[in-house]
C-alpha cells in the first residue's frame, strides 16, 4: 500500500482531501521523504473541528481541496517542475501586502519560513525565519502541533479566475513552541486569501491577509520553561506575549502553514 493512501471500511483509497499524491502522474516526482505522505492524524482533526462541511463538487470544496493539496506539494515535494497545483513560470506568493516571493523561493524557504519572514527588529521577533532551515521550522511547528494543524474554507466570494475567500486554520497546541511550554489549548486563526488562477486552475498568484497576533498569542500562552523545567519568570509568571507591544505582534510577523 502507498503511504499517500489510507483504509477506510476495508477498502484502500487515496487520501480524500488532497490531489496529485499517486498514480501514473506522480511515478517520477521527487519526494521530500521518500514518498507521499500520510495526513491521516491532521484529517481528524479537520473533520472533528471543521464548522464547515461542503457539499462535493461545490466551488468551497474545491478550493478548500486545492489549497490543502497545494500545502502537500510545498511541504513534501522537492522539484517546482512536480506541482500540479501552480503555474511554476508566473507563481507568486504574497503575505499582508509584503512583496512576492516566487515559486523556487517559497519552495527553498518552506511554508512557515516564507509566511515568517519579517523585517523587524531582532529583539522582536518571536520566530526567527532567517535563523531556520526547511527542516527545523517544520519541526519546531510540528513539535506544537503534533496532530497537525488543520485549515478550512468558511467562504468563497468570487470564483475563477480570481477566487476570494475566507479561511481558519486551527489546532492543538500538545507540544511546546520554543520555549513556550504546551497547553493542550486550541490555537487558531482567520484570514482571507486570494487565489488568481490560469485556465487550468494553477494558481499564478496567492495573497494571504490574516493578523498573525492571534496565531503568536495561542503559541506563547504557555509559561516560559528553562533546560531544567523550571519557569524562568519567577512563581507568578504573566503570558509572555503580554511583554511586548500589541501592534508589533499584529503587524511585525507574517505566519502560516494552509494546511
Amino acid at each position: 500500500m502507498s503511504s499517500a493512501e489510507e483504509i477506510y471500511n476495508g477498502t484502500v483509497v487515496a487520501d480524500k482531501y488532497r490531489s496529485h499524491m499517486h498514480g501514473e502522474a506522480e511515478k517520477n516526482t521527487k519526494w521530500r521523504h521518500g514518498g507521499p505522505p500520510i495526513y491521516n492524524l491532521v484529517n481528524q482533526v479537520f473533520e472533528q473541528g471543521r464548522t464547515k462541511e461542503w457539499p462535493k463538487g461545490s466551488l468551497e470544496e474545491t478550493v478548500q481541496n486545492a489549497v490543502k493539496t497545494w500545502e502537500m506539494e510545498l511541504s513534501h515535494k522537492t522539484q517546482l517542475q512536480d506541482f500540479k497545483t501552480i503555474n511554476p513560470e508566473k507563481f507568486k506568493l504574497f503575505v499582508n501586502g509584503r512583496e512576492g516571493i516566487s515559486g523556487e523561493e517559497t519552495l527553498r524557504l518552506g511554508s512557515y519560513n516564507a509566511l515568517l519572514k519579517t523585517s523587524l527588529l531582532e529583539k522582536f521577533q518571536y520566530y526567527k525565519a532567517n535563523e531556520e532551515s526547511f527542516e527545523s521550522s517544520h519541526d519546531v511547528f510540528q513539535t506544537a502541533f503534533p496532530r497537525g494543524f488543520a485549515w478550512e474554507v468558511l467562504s468563497v466570494y468570487s470564483g475563477p479566475p480570481v477566487i476570494a475567500f475566507k479561511f481558519r486554520h486551527w489546532g492543538f497546541m500538545e507540544g511546546s513552541f520554543k520555549e513556550h511550554a504546551p497547553t493542550g489549548e486550541k490555537v487558531e486563526f482567520y484570514g482571507m486569501g486570494v487565489l488568481k488562477v490560469d485556465e487550468s486552475l494553477r494558481a499564478e498568484e496567492v495573497e494571504i491577509y490574516y493578523d498573525p497576533g492571534e496565531l503568536f498569542g495561542g503559541l506563547m500562552k504557555g509559561p516560559l520553561v528553562s533546560e531544567n523545567g523550571l519557569d524562568q519568570r519567577g512563581p507568578n509568571p504573566k503570558p509572555s506575549c503580554s511583554l511586548c507591544p500589541v501592534w508589533i505582534i499584529q503587524f511585525g510577523s507574517y505566519p502560516f502553514n494552509p494546511t
